[in-house]
């Protein structure tokens, strides 16, 4: 009888990173949930990745934003009767403007952190031991800062610093996360990609910063190179039990002193648990 496939969610698969994730995950055997926010870019995403023969890759369309539709992906996986083998939190923002998610978040903080600390809760219930979470964060959360009394930069919003925020918060999130489900046998880890030349920051509704992005992706990893630590935390045997930690170039290393920092990290899953009604742990 042949094994069943493992399946791996990818948040932003669309594209760049998350795309080559996908690709990286569907080679080495597992069925990708492809979540994307658009049905055209994920299909065609999703078409180009399975020109490649033996690749099983499915759409899933959820926006990051919207707690409604993120809720939705509860009812997928309870139709599908599956279980979750890795789910990989990739999917980020950067806007030059300050926007809002669907229920009045700061866009970076809502869509980098509450939106996969949401997506992770609902997901939480169809992992078992030996499943595996893994947040993409950045180098950027060294100058990033929590601002709890005002978290959606309603005065002062400067995109750098929201951002710095936001990716401080995935890598206390991990350490939280990891708190939480310990000896359940489901493992959570961050990491930075490196530098990386992706469609982020890139204005989702005027094209702005391509011209830019164009220039600066001549220094830039590609896609597939900045994939490779985000794969490796997914599948490799190297890393099977080690949760709470922070990765670069495949290896274990201390985030900034605010990232190692599990009273500000416990603080933080309680404001976002709250942020997240009605789902709880």
């Amino acid at each position: 009888m042949e094994r069943k496939k493992k399946v791996a969610l990818v948040t932003g698969g669309n594209s760049g990173m998350g795309k080559a994730s996908c690709a990286a995950l569907a080679d080495q055997g597992f069925h990708v949930l492809l979540l994307a926010r658009s049905r055209e870019k994920g299909e065609a995403a999703k078409k180009d990745l399975e020109k490649v023969p033996g690749r099983s890759v499915e759409l899933l369309l959820c926006d990051l934003a919207d707690p409604a539709s993120i809720k939705s992906v509860d009812a997928f996986f309870k139709e599908k009767n599956d279980t979750l083998d890795v789910l990989l939190n990739n999917a980020g923002v950067i806007t030059l403007k300050r926007e809002e998610t669907k229920e009045g978040h700061e866009l970076q903080f809502g869509v980098n952190h509450l939106g996969h600390f949401l997506l992770t809760k609902v997901l939480l219930p169809y992992m078992t031991s030996g499943s595996r979470i893994i947040n993409v964060s950045s180098g950027a959360h060294k100058w990033g800062k929590i601002h709890f009394e005002d978290l959606s930069f309603q005065k002062g919003y400067r995109p750098f610093k929201a951002y710095g925020q936001s990716k401080l918060a995935n890598v206390l999130f991990t350490k939280a996360l990891a708190e939480k489900l310990l000896g359940l046998g489901i493992t959570v880890n961050a990491c930075h990609p490196g530098a990386v030349g992706t469609q982020m920051g890139v204005d989702r509704k005027t094209g702005f910063g391509q011209g830019l992005l164009k220039f600066l992706g001549l220094f830039f990893l590609t896609p597939e190179e900045g994939a490779r630590t985000a794969v490796y935390l997914a599948t490799s045997r190297e890393v099977e039990g080690v949760s709470g930690q922070y990765f670069f170039k495949k290896k274990a290393v201390a985030p900034s002193e605010r990232g190692q920092n599990i009273m500000l990290a416990r603080e933080l899953f309680k404001v976002s648990e709250t942020l997240t009604e009605p789902y709880k742990w």
